[in-house]
């Protein structure tokens, strides 16, 4: 299953995310060699948010992962919400509704 971990930013997210940025993506790093987190990055233009994609079989991996980010305890998310994300299509779908040939 796929799950979708959405992250609400302070407005000055790219002038204060320096002191935290190295703790954040070494803490992403894990999350990948565990095989959790599948990928990931802020939202552009504007710089208000991101979205991580995570495989898991619920949504407490994602939940985990949120509450112990070094950028949710220092202030840089305001707001955090996990949604399941039912994959249908793609080479990593969970429920394949097409077949490759």
């Amino acid at each position: 299953m796929h799950f979708l971990l959405f992250y609400d930013y302070v407005p000055d997210y790219l002038e204060r995310r320096g002191e935290f940025r190295q703790a954040h993506l070494a803490y992403a790093s894990a999350a990948i060699a565990r095989g959790e987190l599948f990928l990931g990055g802020a939202l552009a233009n504007p710089a208000d948010g991101a979205v991580i994609v995570f495989s898991g079989e619920s949504p407490a991996v994602a939940e985990s992962f949120a509450k112990a980010d070094p950028y949710v305890p220092n202030g840089l998310v305001t707001n955090w919400r996990v949604r399941e994300w039912t994959t249908v299509v793609g080479r990593d779908a969970a429920n394949p509704v097409m077949t490759s040939r």
